[in-house]
């Protein structure tokens, strides 16, 4: 089993910005693994994972990455393996790794796809993710600025590109507004984003809806019968494994909750609600009583 990332775990590539170099998961499908732990100076920000698919015709590339010099380093990455050029990049969500490197690949002319709920919420809160990042990042926030995707979808965006059909895909509400999951049927292969989680622990926020997560896991995504799945954080898995560390943590934290609240439980003890059957997953500690809290807050009125 490979090695958990987490705060304490050196750089695992300390010649680029990228926390891990990229590897191949199947023909022509590259992923460079970010730290499973909080974005950090020492991770930079590379706390997710950034992918690209080489085609005959070009490249396309999955999260902006969480800076300009990220999106860079990656680009390096890219280079090594093909000299076809970029043709698009796609933001799995609007949150700040997954778009903030997008300036690096506008600069250089090319599309940015993301859903529509995704780039609403880049222009609402992006300069509030851009100075979160800058304050842990420092020297390497440096020319990285807010670009807004120019290319908006809201259920499916589908394109060929050197004879591979891609499948962008919002299946429905999960972890966060706007998921966006890349589905390559011909190879049976997923690069999920947040729908899927299976090393770190699935952040659940203020806005998340758990059962509408669960109901889109098991409905339209289960339905893809991936082979291959590429989720947002942690190494390239199956369709097994990260519905055990999705919807089985989902289902095991609201039957807990739900548990407490038919006591007359309330919100304070709503926290420690037993969730050791998860400790083994990175950033249990940074979520666990932050989840069912939020849990709570959710269920008390379903």
């Amino acid at each position: 089993m490979p090695a958990l990332a987490n705060e304490e775990i050196a750089d695992k590539y300390p010649q680029s910005e990228l926390y891990d170099a990229p590897v191949e998961f199947i023909p022509g499908v590259w992923t460079a693994i970010g730290a499973t732990a909080p974005p950090t100076y020492e991770n930079a920000g590379h706390n997710n994972n950034l992918s690209f698919v080489v085609t005959d015709a070009g490249v396309v590339v999955v999260n902006g990455g969480a800076s300009v010099r990220l999106a860079a380093a990656l680009h390096d990455e890219i280079r090594k393996v093909t000299d076809l050029p970029v043709k698009l990049v796609i933001n799995e969500n609007g949150q700040g790794h997954a778009m903030l490197g997008n300036a690096y690949w506008a600069d250089l002319g090319v599309d940015i796809l993301a859903h529509a709920e995704a780039i609403e919420e880049v222009e609402e809160n992006g300069d509030f993710i851009l100075q979160a990042m800058q304050a842990y990042n420092r020297d390497k926030a440096e020319g990285t600025r807010v670009a807004v995707p120019n290319l908006s979808f809201d259920d499916r965006y589908a394109f060929e590109l050197g004879g591979v059909t891609f499948e962008v895909l919002h299946l429905g509400p999960a972890h966060g507004p706007g998921d966006a999951q890349v589905w390559i049927p011909e190879w049976d292969l997923v690069i999920a984003g947040d729908i899927a989680f299976h090393e770190r622990m699935p952040p659940i926020f203020g806005d998340t809806c758990t059962s509408c997560w669960i109901e889109t896991f098991e409905g339209p995504f289960t339905d893809l019968q991936a082979s291959y799945v590429i989720p947002g954080h942690g190494h390239p898995t199956n369709m097994g494994t990260v519905t055990e560390g999705t919807v089985g943590y989902l289902r095991d934290l609201r039957e807990k909750i739900g548990a407490h609240i038919d006591e007359g439980g309330d919100l304070a003890a709503a926290y420690y609600v037993d969730q050791s059957r998860w400790a083994h997953l990175d950033t249990f500690e940074e979520l666990a009583t932050k989840n069912a809290g939020r849990v709570f807050e959710e269920m008390e009125w379903e």
